[in-house]
């Protein structure tokens, strides 16, 4: 089957790629074309365009993108029907996918989006337009179901995180040769992850560095995404005790003792990898002051809102500064602290649903498809 599938940002990239990898098994005859990144073109299939260029963040820079934006909507469009695939797979990214969604369900293709839009923290209204455009979901936290099923009465399919999977089939670190090759030495590590837009990582980085010179006794390592080239990051690096290691994030925080992590993905990456860590998030300011309007949620990171409590502690915006980040540092550098965190940890793993959500989402996405031809025959 033809499957053409969108993902905008590095983490869809990441989770798309292992759903590649898992159709190929329960279909041979796999053909992928897709918008998406490194990992994706990897396994194979036509690229169309790579996520750096489509992710823009926040409300003021979606409006100033606009028309990069809306060209790039009626390019995929045009694309989609050149090719004419079996199925569309959204995943994520829901301002471009479910744009694309109600296009393609009006012209007839299959709709599948795997990894929910996250309505239930803001934009709940966009439940009527998935409804009306998508086949199939597949979500991947266990709160969703519920959400969709008994409050919205749109049946869902619970898969698991597949988060889970890439850590755990993650390939061993080589701990001396990892530092040898970046000039480490024995001191613990605490990790750095500004996150990956050239936005975000302007403002988070500068006050996570504020800092180091208050923790001699560690090195600290920026991890570097992927979207990014190294030289970006050359400006902030301004201490011999801060380290630059591009595109390695999960080696990185393998070999960290804490982690201060830009809020989104990887601070669920980091808990998963069992790191202590501290959530960070400093934005636009119109963009932030729109969004705490209209976002009703108790907390903003993946693991807090998974576990119902506070697990980890959040610094937003103007609490996101040095001393605050210099006082919760140092308590998850603490025995105590740190022993409390990864019971906590453990908890968050049992309840993400255990190792297969690629396969899972796989097998669900062929045995539809194979029964809907079936009864459209």
């Amino acid at each position: 089957m033809k499957y053409y599938i969108i993902a905008g940002e590095a983490s869809g990239d990441l989770h798309a790629s292992n759903l590649m990898k898992a159709l190929k098994k329960v279909d041979p005859e796999a053909e992928f074309r897709f918008w998406g990144g490194d990992l994706m073109a990897q396994e194979g299939g036509t690229p169309v365009k790579h996520y750096r260029d489509l992710a823009f963040m926040g409300f003021a820079e979606v409006i100033l993108n606009l028309r990069t934006i809306l060209g790039n909507i009626s390019f995929c469009k045009k694309d989609i029907s050149s090719w004419n695939p079996d199925v569309i797979l959204f995943v994520d990214y829901p301002g471009f996918n479910l744009r694309i969604a109600k296009w393609a369900r009006k012209k007839g293709y299959k709709t599948h989006f795997y990894i929910s839009p996250q309505i239930w923290a803001w934009k709940e209204s966009r439940i009527k337009d998935i409804q009306r455009d998508i086949d199939q979901m597949y979500v991947i936290l266990p709160f969703e179901k519920e959400f969709y099923e008994l409050k919205h009465k749109f049946d869902v399919h619970f898969v698991g995180h597949p988060l889970i999977d890439a850590i755990a089939n993650r390939p061993a670190i080589d701990i001396e040769k990892f530092r040898k090759e970046n000039n480490l030495d024995e001191r613990p590590v605490i990790a750095l992850l500004p996150g990956s837009r050239k936005q975000e990582i302007s403002k988070m980085l500068e006050i996570m560095l504020s800092v180091t010179e208050n923790f001699s006794d560690y090195q600290f390592i920026i991890a570097g995404a992927p979207s990014q080239e190294p030289e970006f990051y050359h400006p902030f690096i301004k201490k011999k005790n801060v380290h630059l290691v591009m595109n390695k994030t999960y080696d990185v925080l393998s070999l960290s003792t804490a982690a201060l992590v830009t809020s989104g993905t990887a601070t669920l990456e980091t808990a998963l990898l069992k790191v202590p860590e501290v959530v960070c998030y400093k934005g636009n300011f119109i963009s932030y002051e729109i969004a705490k309007r209209i976002i009703n949620l108790d907390y903003i990171s993946l693991v807090n809102l998974i576990m119902d409590r506070e697990v980890v502690k959040e610094l937003i915006q103007a609490d996101f500064n040095e001393k605050n980040l210099k006082t919760e540092l140092t308590k998850i550098l603490s025995e105590e602290h740190r022993k409390k965190m990864f019971l906590d940890y453990h908890e968050l793993e049992m309840k993400l649903g255990g190792t297969g959500a690629s396969e899972k989402t796989a097998k669900l996405i062929v045995e539809t498809i194979s029964a809907t031809s079936k009864n459209e025959a």
